[in-house]
């Protein structure tokens, strides 16, 4: 039996228990999966106290980045973008993963959003480097702006093959085949009034809270090709539970019954 649970905080707003109960129910499963208000600091405490029932973790802001001290080991590509949003128990102790990166690639690909060069990054957070670890190409461009340059050293880092550029939250924004939104909600509301008609390439909102985004929302209004965050949480949320169940999964069947779940929590 699956015995897991989304931590984070604020976690009430959390659409993984839907999509995760949908999925057992569709794989036929027996498992368990609750929503866990932790809050930053105390994760070390929290697992530490959790008895061998449990199975494993989905991890949310604020605990992406402290998991990487806490896990008993760390797959190479959490180590590469410094963020693990998986948390397994193995044989040897917890072992923390990421599944952003390939939840990236697969809502990426169910779109047919496959070719393109340039990529447009907002923020350089967590999921920012699991956004710019997933399109990272030989000959792709992407392109970074932030609010400072704090984070800079990480992104560089979650980056091996595409050339990378940083732009000031001030600047422009470029034109770009890709923009991918990652900051927490509200943040990214400005750059609406640089869209005052229909724009090019493809908008990838991160988020699904509050639903839609501004952003979103205003992109759409505009007649352009989007991605919203619920397939994101879909995608992502599919291989956590390959991952938890040790089950293979039809991603085909699978994500449809995800999202329809992710609407009806929504309420849309």
């Amino acid at each position: 039996m699956i015995r897991a649970a989304v931590l984070g905080s604020p976690i009430a707003h959390s659409l993984s228990p839907a999509l995760h109960r949908a999925a057992y129910r569709a794989l036929g499963l027996e498992g368990e999966y609750e929503a866990i208000e932790v809050l930053a600091s105390s994760l070390a405490e929290f697992i530490a106290t959790r008895d061998e029932t449990w199975t494993g973790f989905s991890l949310t802001m604020p605990l992406k980045e402290e998991i990487l001290g806490i896990a008993d080991s760390v797959d190479p590509l959490a180590l590469q973008i410094q963020s693990a949003n998986t948390l397994i128990r193995a044989e040897s102790g917890w072992h923390a993963l990421t599944t952003d990166v390939s939840g990236f690639q697969h809502a990426l690909t169910a779109h047919g959003v496959t070719q393109y060069g340039d990529v447009l990054i907002i923020g350089a957070g967590a999921t920012a480097r699991a956004a710019a670890a997933a399109c990272d190409e030989f000959g792709r461009h992407l392109i970074i702006i932030n609010r400072s340059n704090k984070r800079e050293a990480a992104m560089r880092g979650a980056i091996r093959k595409s050339k990378v550029s940083f732009i000031s939250w001030n600047e422009e924004l470029p034109q770009a085949d890709l923009i991918i939104n990652t900051t927490p909600a509200g943040v990214a509301d400005l750059f609406v009034a640089q869209f005052t008609s229909q724009p090019q390439g493809v908008f990838f909102e991160a988020l699904y809270y509050p639903w839609p985004t501004k952003l979103l929302a205003h992109w759409r209004g505009l007649g352009a090709d989007a991605i919203d965050g619920l397939d994101l949480l879909v995608h992502q949320g599919i291989d956590q539970v390959a991952l938890m169940s040790n089950h293979a999964v039809n991603r085909a069947e699978l994500a449809p019954i995800l999202r329809a779940a992710g609407l009806a929590s929504l309420g849309g």
